[in-house]
């Protein structure tokens, strides 16, 4: 299937003037960001936005704010580079590879880690697919392909067929992911693609294919998703949701206890609520301080049947992810490594002093 859609995405400052009446002065601080970080919002997503709510949940993750130009934080929070093996692949946990298949999103989200990556060639992504084969046959221990980007199912039909044909056909490989966003802001990418839907089904014959997808508000969970949701099952596909945890988005318990309840409905498992990164141009917009984060995904949860807790409240960090467990006090908060990049810490328990309007740990 080709993307035609996309070439009707909002990409310009002129695109945002039919939903917005910006001044000349925020048109050109607009221009200024969009040179950084580009904008690409899908008219699917942007539909999603309520125009008479300068404060709209949707709107801050797809139309790019001034914030964006404070530079505090940091474009990699969770060591990529490092842990960068073969261009385009990373190999940070034992059982596990990432993928970054291509750069392209259907839509650049405004909260996005990735966002120095964002607008560079494939080339600079991921040119070197025998490479990352060989590197996954000889190593056994690696039981879990994460195949990413940008958004794995904005790759081609053709490419998302020779991933499945190559690692199926590698007997250590258990399970094949992709990390993709696309039932949530393009979902006619699947519901309208017969033949994506044909080829996962039949290589999830063969290996356990998951989705991970990324719901992150109740508004975003529309008919739409649902049936897109519903394909993907069709096809043998498991979904579960990673949601960031976000200022002015989602940090409330209701509304995140709402989403989940809404995902959980549709067959989507909660798997991971994260902390929003440190990310320079995310960090002052959309993080929310640690105390105050805790309580946030405690009342959501406290809303859910057994299946809405099934995640962990997380952060990615150089060393690893880190489940945020509780506080203890006022001051004292526990965490415990869920996943862990050093032998020394996994399953590593520990407590840290917490500041007020702390939102990380390193």
């Amino acid at each position: 299937m080709k993307n035609i859609e996309l070439l009707k995405n909002i990409t310009r400052v002129e695109d945002l003037n039919l939903y917005l009446n910006l001044t000349e002065d925020e048109k050109v601080k607009m221009n200024e960001i969009l040179e950084k970080y580009p904008m690409s919002i899908t008219p699917y997503y942007i539909s999603l936005v309520d125009f008479n709510d300068p404060n709209d949940p949707i709107k801050k993750m797809c139309i790019p704010s001034l914030e964006e130009t404070d530079l505090n934080g940091s474009f990699d929070t969770s060591g990529e580079a490092d842990n960068t093996i073969i261009t385009g692949m990373q190999h940070k946990y034992k059982q596990t590879v990432i993928v970054l298949s291509t750069n392209h999103c259907a839509m650049y989200c405004r909260h996005c880690f990735r966002k120095r990556l964002v607008g560079l060639s494939d080339e600079e992504i991921a040119k070197h697919f025998e490479d990352m084969l060989e590197y996954i046959k000889e190593h056994e221990e690696i039981s879990n392909i994460l195949i990413s980007g940008g958004d794995s199912f904005l790759n081609s039909n053709k490419k998302i067929k020779k991933f499945l044909e190559v690692l199926c056909d590698i007997p250590h490989i258990d399970i094949i992911r992709f990390g993709t966003r696309i039932p949530v802001v393009y979902p006619e990418r699947i519901t309208r693609d017969n033949e994506l839907k044909e080829i996962l089904s039949k290589y999830s014959e063969n290996k356990q294919i998951y989705v991970v997808t990324q719901f992150n508000h109740p508004r975003e969970v529309t008919n739409e998703a649902s049936d897109a949701i519903k394909y993907l099952k069709e096809a043998g596909v498991i979904i579960k949701n990673q949601t960031v945890l976000l200022k002015g988005v989602n940090d409330d318990s209701q509304v995140l206890g709402d989403l989940l309840k809404k995902i959980t409905s549709i067959g989507v498992i909660p798997y991971y609520i994260f902390q929003c990164r440190p990310v320079t141009g995310v960090k002052n917009q959309f993080q929310v301080p640690l105390k105050e984060a805790i309580d946030i995904v405690e009342g959501a949860k406290n809303l859910q049947n057994g299946q809405g807790k099934c995640f962990k409240y997380c952060m990615s960090t150089v060393r690893g992810k880190i489940e945020i467990v509780g506080k203890i006090d006022d001051t004292k908060i526990v965490f415990k490594y869920h996943q862990a990049k050093y032998e020394e810490d996994r399953g590593r328990v520990f407590i840290e002093e917490v500041a007020k309007d702390q939102t990380w740990i390193y």
